[in-house]
């Protein structure tokens, strides 16, 4: 079996106009199919670009745009605190990433998520979280191939669908 070159990626800090980018790859009921099923209204990706941009201020990382060889937006990835307080990693960073259909397949979330895990590292994180649908096969891949543990299974209080908690020590991790 021959491996493929892994590809090139840019990531940034999300700017007002990703939210408009992020809105167009993400209205397709493939890529949302983990996610609710559909695309959220503009307004949803404009505080969510908003609040990126503070994380990354504030932290030294957000949910970075993700953009292809060609300088395309093609998704985002990186890294956040958990948003919830009432079930899940409480307190814990949690990387994740999403892409447009049209980059699946290609190695994009793997060499993303390495990214992301030198840059949470460089910041001082300790350890990070990953919570993936338990059907969505493509991202438990990408967990697997950066070394990450499954810690926990759940039951997500709203959707009701089971997930999966993955973990990884960063003082340890070498992705």
């Amino acid at each position: 079996m021959t491996s493929r070159p892994l590809p090139v990626i840019r990531l940034r800090v999300p700017t007002d106009e990703d939210a408009v980018a992020w809105h167009r790859v993400f209205d397709d009921p493939e890529v949302m199919e983990f996610h609710g099923g559909k695309a959220a209204g503009l307004s949803v990706y404009e505080e969510l670009t908003a609040r990126q941009r503070r994380h990354d201020a504030e932290r030294g990382f957000c949910l970075w745009t993700m953009l292809d060889e060609n300088g395309e937006v093609i998704g985002f990835t990186g890294a956040q605190p958990w948003p919830h307080e009432d079930f899940g990693p409480v307190g814990e960073i949690e990387i994740g990433w999403r892409l447009a259909r049209a980059a699946w397949g290609k190695g994009y979330a793997t060499v993303a998520a390495r990214t992301t895990l030198e840059r949470v590292r460089a910041a001082g994180v300790e350890r990070v979280v990953a919570m993936v649908d338990s059907r969505n096969e493509r991202s438990i891949a990408v967990t697997r191939r950066l070394g990450m543990e499954l810690v926990e299974t759940f039951t997500a209080p709203v959707s009701r669908k089971q997930g999966f908690c993955f973990r990884l020590e960063l003082a340890a991790a070498r992705p």
